[in-house]
């Protein structure tokens, strides 16, 4: 029988995710920074280029929160892109398959970043805990 027991005897194997709430009040801050600055370098009429840097703001902050936090992140950005990064500024429109295109590619971003998080953790996780069974079962011979 297999008995599952914690690996909280030392470092913790897996870091855990930042909150939810701060991962979207970093979203909401970040999105607004990055289009008005966007809006204030090559102007509102270029939503590609806001696209992108939301989509990287979204891979980044996917890479410390958790799944769940990647639809608010997605429809955080979204909502910053749609409402002033295209014209008419602060003014929330819907253009069926622009948009969903547009929110399709922030959440693909945001679980991206999340999912590449957890690879990186686990295995660095994986390299820990078996250096440790690897020390434990060297003997020195």
């Amino acid at each position: 029988m297999i008995d599952w027991v914690p690996l909280r005897t030392g470092a913790r194997p897996v870091p855990s995710p930042m909150a939810t709430p701060l991962v979207w009040a970093a979203a909401s801050g970040g999105a607004l920074v990055l289009v008005a600055l966007l809006n204030a370098l090559i102007g509102p009429d270029r939503p590609s280029p806001a696209l992108v840097a939301l989509s990287l703001l979204s891979v980044v902050l996917g890479l410390c929160a958790r799944f769940t936090a990647a639809p608010g992140t997605a429809v955080l950005c979204w909502l910053f892109l749609n409402g002033f990064a295209i014209p008419p500024a602060g003014t929330l429109s819907w253009a069926g398959h622009r948009d969903t295109i547009w929110l399709a590619c922030l959440l693909t971003a945001a679980l991206l970043g999340t999912a590449l998080a957890r690879l990186r953790h686990a295995r660095a996780a994986y390299r820990r805990v078996t250096a440790g069974v690897t020390d434990a079962t060297d003997t020195g011979s």
